[in-house]
């Protein structure tokens, strides 16, 4: 009978031990890079949005050569993409779209501004969302701290008869103050958006915090004027107990008689 309660016991140990490693699982997700990513951090993108007075003043400073946010060169011409802000919105659901322009009627959507009034007077949900051909999939940015009501811009856009903001701006119309000028190297434009970047306002994560835009009539543009690679690689770091799995995924879009197909390669590396 003693033999019998203390196998049990061991039995019960072992399985204690085991949850516990499971529940300390670590799980580090790097942010997916592609070289047309490189180009505009959304980190930077929000803290830039946090400080904005509007959306015509945010257009300006994310295009603005000394802020340094807007890095894009999606043509590949050595000239860095002019991105206008468009803003389409259903009841107290707003979505703000940044397309970078880049021919005659030819434009990219590079990412969302997605904010949705929720219950409370003080209460919003927002996210910045990525292109999924240049993010990849899933790939959010949204703010860290709940009450975001005290940003200027949010009060801007939930004022009473509000109406929601067009860029005046087109492909070789653009404003006075700015001229095109040549893109930085992903080192030197990391170091100049460190600044916005280091902060702790904004985090990655792979789930929606906007409900409601489907609300939204809002579908993105895309254009085939795009000639930056848009391979994505995301690398996945799972840690239980003393050992380490990295697995380097990298999604190749490829067009084929004007369909795209999707390659994915997965590399497992193994550390202790």
């Amino acid at each position: 009978m003693g033999r019998s309660v203390i196998k049990s016991v061991s039995v019960f140990l072992l399985m204690l031990c085991f949850c516990l490693a499971n529940a300390q699982a670590e799980v580090t997700i790097v942010a997916p890079t592609s070289e047309a990513a490189e180009g505009l951090d959304l980190h930077a993108v929000g803290e830039l949005f946090k400080v904005s007075n509007n959306l015509e003043e945010f257009e300006k400073a994310l295009n603005d050569p000394e802020t340094g946010i807007n890095n894009l060169d999606l043509d590949d011409n050595g000239d860095v993409d002019f991105v206008r802000v468009v803003e389409e919105f259903n009841d107290d659901t707003h979505v703000i779209i940044l397309q970078a322009v880049l021919g005659d009627d030819q434009f990219q959507d590079v990412a969302t501004i997605d904010i949705e009034k929720a219950e409370g007077d003080d209460a919003y949900n927002m996210q910045i969302h990525g292109n999924d051909e240049i993010y990849g999939a899933h790939y959010y940015v949204a703010p860290t701290q709940v009450h975001i009501h005290a940003w200027p811009i949010i009060s801007w856009i939930y004022r009473p008869a509000y109406r929601p903001y067009r860029s005046a701006f087109y492909f070789g119309f653009y404003p006075r103050w700015w001229r095109p000028f040549r893109p930085l190297t992903v080192g030197v434009y990391r170091t100049r958006t460190v600044r916005f970047t280091s902060r702790a306002t904004f985090s990655v994560t792979r789930t929606t915090r906007v409900r409601s835009v489907s609300r939204v009539n809002y579908r993105p543009h895309r254009t085939t004027l795009v000639k930056k690679r848009t391979t994505v690689t995301k690398k996945t770091t799972v840690k239980t107990g003393n050992k380490k799995v990295t697995r380097s995924t990298k999604v190749t879009k490829i067009k084929k008689g004007g369909k795209k197909t999707t390659v994915k390669k997965t590399k497992v590396k193994k550390k202790k």
